[in-house]
């Protein structure tokens, strides 16, 4: 059974030249310490911190090189088989697309009135009056918090007015109802142990669950569905674990 069927167009990167089809291709990612440092002021600071995810982050980026690449299989122009396209915005699998992503994020945060850290090059403050909004960038995810919420709520619409984006932590949702489906897990593991780590760290959301967390709880039901009789499918379940462990630390 075919649950999702997606396909992304990428370019083969290990072709490109040093010096002919790009020049730099660092981009500043930032530290675990910082990250760290940001999470304790703000709890200091009493600030909310939310967490987006840009979508298909480098595909946004503008590249200055030129590049050329062959039409996809599949895709070709049945008047110009043999031409190529020329690219204007990045594609996965280039070499400089992550820096061209940087750049275009630094770019329009700059032009929005932040200021970047002159020794961390991911973060960015922003001063209104006596208000301050801090936004640390990690490759395509960003956090950022402030003491103002009308601040972080125009933040949050002008990132979604230029870039496709996805609130992380989304929409809150009835606790009584999300401790009845962890109650649900427990029970489970008393037969499902595989599944005892996951529901635990579900659990710990009880408090304040949000609509990622039911959509995680959610994705472990359909585990339990799906079985883990035919090989195939346990190895699919098993990196659906990965991605499920990663949703919910995020």
């Amino acid at each position: 059974m075919v649950v999702r069927n997606k396909a992304r167009l990428a370019a083969q990167g290990f072709c490109q030249k040093e010096r002919i089809d790009y020049e730099e291709t660092f981009a500043p990612v930032a530290r675990l310490e910082a990250i760290r440092i940001l999470l304790a002021f703000a709890t200091s600071k009493g600030f909310k911190l939310q967490q987006i995810d840009v979508k298909s982050a480098f595909l946004n980026g503008f590249i200055e090189e030129e590049v050329y690449v062959r039409q996809p299989l599949g895709f070709q122009s049945a008047r110009f088989p043999d031409r190529v396209y020329k690219l204007r915005k990045a594609l996965y699998g280039l070499k400089q697309a992550p820096r061209a992503w940087y750049a275009r994020l630094k770019s329009f945060l700059l032009k929005s009135g932040f200021v970047m850290g002159s020794v961390d090059k991911t973060l960015f403050l922003l001063s209104r009056g006596g208000d301050t909004l801090i936004v640390q960038i990690y490759v395509d995810d960003i956090i950022f918090g402030g003491s103002s919420h009308v601040l972080v709520s125009s933040f949050s619409e002008q990132m979604s007015r230029e870039f496709e984006m996805s609130l992380m932590d989304g929409e809150a949702m009835d606790q009584k109802e999300f401790r009845g489906m962890i109650c649900s897990h427990l029970y489970l593991t008393a037969t499902r142990p595989d599944i005892e780590f996951t529901a635990c760290l579900c659990a710990h959301y009880q408090a304040s669950p949000r609509t990622s967390h039911h959509k995680a709880v959610n994705r472990i039901f359909r585990l339990q569905v799906e079985g883990v009789d035919n090989a195939l499918i346990k190895g699919k379940i098993e990196s659906q674990w990965t991605g499920l462990i990663a949703l919910l630390v995020r």
